[in-house]
């Protein structure tokens, strides 16, 4: 029996709509190359991040891992005070083969300003040009440049809060596998929106979703190959590409997860927190009824937006407090 997909949020949904959003996406040079130029061509100046001169505002090269090119990171800091902030980690989505450090970061400098924070974003190389482990090794080296460099920009490397949508929330969450294998820095803790956590994609929610919504199981297949090629749902897919894979999840950072229940990646999170908590971890779980992938970037103002954000920012507050 074929399964129903659950129903959007009615105001979501007409959002979607009169975006013509549908699950559709053609993973060819072209279309890479057209959203590439896209994204920059329309991402915020430096000057539009720095809210009117409440963030310094900085690009900075560092380096990348192991014979590899450096990396760029976007500190955003404020500006009112000197001292030791918390760092909030960013990375951003765009299903390992799209998106800049300053895609989805507006969200995490409203965060910065309410709750006092250095928000740090990362460039990291994108498939397929880039294959893993390329993307999480510049997640990780960024890491890594943070906690030795905390105090340069102005933030403590005892509080670094490692977050991201996505394919950016799937990245978050190998960091925190990888760096926790490696003994590097320890994130105080992990935020994991709609994240893209297995490469195997044939869960029920993959299935019902097909060719609704923003990112159906069709492109999330293009999304996995490029970044995994012939290796994507063989038995020896690592951990730190596909999350989902890991065997331990003991060990990790406080985990916020939520997401939509109308999307392609609700049951892989749902999952991946039920295993969180049979593995011991300190785990938070939203889903959010109506959902679909990344719903609060489509309909900011939608009352389940407003609704996401206001747990989302609970959870922050309460785990620097």
């Amino acid at each position: 029996m074929a399964l129903r997909p659950p129903p959007f949020d009615p105001e979501l949904a007409d959002v979607l709509i009169a975006a013509g959003e549908a699950g559709s996406f053609a993973l060819t040079p072209e279309v890479l190359a057209e959203q590439r130029a896209l994204l920059r061509a329309t991402a915020p100046t430096l000057e539009q991040l720095g809210h009117d001169g409440f963030f310094t505002v900085e690009e900075r090269s560092v380096p990348g891992p192991p014979n590899a090119p450096d990396i760029s990171l976007l500190i955003c800091r404020p500006v009112a005070r000197a001292g030791r902030r918390p760092v909030l980690y960013h990375v951003h989505g765009g299903g390992m083969v799209v998106g800049t450090n300053r895609s989805g970061i507006d969200a995490f400098l409203a965060w910065a300003r309410e709750l006092d924070l250095v928000v740090v974003s990362v460039e990291y190389r994108l498939a397929p040009e880039h294959p893993h482990p390329a993307p999480v090794e510049d997640v990780y080296a960024g890491l890594t440049w943070i906690a030795e460099h905390a105090e340069d920009i102005g933030g403590d490397p005892e509080r670094i809060v490692v977050a991201g949508h996505s394919a950016g929330g799937g990245l978050a969450a190998a960091l925190s596998l990888l760096s926790r294998d490696r003994e590097g820095p320890r994130p105080l803790g992990q935020m994991l929106f709609a994240p893209m956590l297995d490469d195997r994609n044939d869960t029920p929610s993959a299935h019902q979703m097909e060719g609704l919504g923003v990112w159906d199981r069709k492109a999330n297949e293009l999304g996995w190959t490029a970044l995994l090629g012939d290796r994507r749902a063989t038995p020896g897919v690592s951990p730190y590409a596909a999350p989902a894979r890991a065997q331990d999840l003991s060990g990790l950072p406080p985990v916020y997860l939520d997401v939509g229940s109308a999307e392609t990646f609700r049951d892989e999170v749902v999952t991946y927190a039920s295993r969180l908590w049979q593995s011991g971890a300190a785990a938070e779980l939203h889903v959010w009824p109506g959902g679909y992938h990344t719903f609060d970037g489509y309909a900011p103002e939608a009352a389940l937006t407003r609704a996401a954000t206001a747990a989302r920012t609970d959870w922050l507050r309460r785990l620097l407090d």
